[in-house]
């Protein structure tokens, strides 16, 4: 396996744990900030450890810092977002990332994306506004909106690797040192911490955060910014699954629409990709 393809497989899986994040949040009771505040405290003291067994200090410049906050607010907003819209919704409105990836390197950082980038995104983005076509009420809106600022966000979570004197896992922990001195305070308010609440705090703060965030880090070191963001397609179909599965919540028809269109314009991409793979082992950038 090829460093290219081992990074996106890291991608792949941590991809496959953030989606379980609709899913333990509808079964925790609490607002939020007061979910994010716990589980990026979880996920703070396991990237630490990482960083300590790594042997790897962290650091801090103004693009780090850029960085943390980006992780930060995918953080919060998502979270947010899941408690006022449906998971369905919150997912794949994040998931407009790979749009505002594109943007951003055309605009930050001069890279112009292939052609088959542009295609594969505006694919995604005509599945996307399937979501826009039931709409029930201004709550649910409201959520769909913020949802879509979490897409804003989690696109930086995918150029850290672009950032002039970045550290990519920096990022991420200090991100998570700040979503949990902000959210933390919203939990001190919160009253029942019953075993399910506790169990799913725990499986987001270790698995959904913490794991996931780390081999996005390092399949970030060799996945372009773009195809990273594509690859995690994955996200919004597990996602919605799992939680109709086990939580019970519809997926309607013309989300279900706008998944399959999202999902195989992901697969049709990374196939078209992986042929145009160069002798080397090494794949065209944006």
């Amino acid at each position: 396996m090829s460093a290219r393809q081992r990074g996106t497989l890291f991608v792949f899986i941590a991809a496959a744990l953030y989606s379980i994040g609709g899913l333990c949040i509808k079964f925790i009771p609490w607002s939020g900030l007061a979910i994010n505040g716990g589980r990026t405290a979880i996920a703070a003291v396991v990237v630490g450890s990482y960083l300590i067994l790594t042997r790897h200090r962290p650091q801090m410049n103004r693009w780090i810092f850029l960085g943390a906050m980006s992780v930060f607010f995918a953080h919060t907003l998502f979270a947010i977002a899941n408690k006022m819209t449906t998971a369905t919704n919150a997912i794949v409105l994040q998931f407009t990332a790979p749009i505002f990836v594109i943007l951003f390197s055309i605009l930050c950082f001069h890279k112009s994306p292939s052609r088959l980038d542009l295609i594969a995104c505006v694919a995604v983005l005509g599945g996307i506004l399937f979501f826009f076509v039931d709409k029930i009420s201004a709550g649910a809106m409201m959520g769909n909106v913020i949802a879509l600022l979490s897409g804003v966000a989690y696109a930086g979570v995918f150029l850290l690797r672009e950032m002039p004197n970045n550290d990519a896992i920096s990022s991420v922990f200090w991100g998570d040192v700040i979503s949990a001195v902000v959210g933390l305070p919203f939990l001190a308010m919160e009253t029942d911490f019953s075993s399910t609440a506790l169990f799913s705090l725990v499986i987001l703060g270790v698995f959904q955060v913490a794991i996931a965030y780390i081999l996005m880090t390092e399949g970030l070191k060799t996945t372009p910014a773009v195809t990273a963001s594509l690859v995690s397609g994955i996200e919004p179909v597990l996602s919605p699954i799992l939680v109709a599965l086990f939580y019970g919540e519809d997926v309607s028809f013309m989300a279900l629409i706008g998944a399959v269109i999202v999902v195989v314009s992901v697969v049709v991409y990374n196939v078209i990709l992986a042929r145009q793979e160069v002798p080397s082992g090494e794949v065209k950038s944006v």
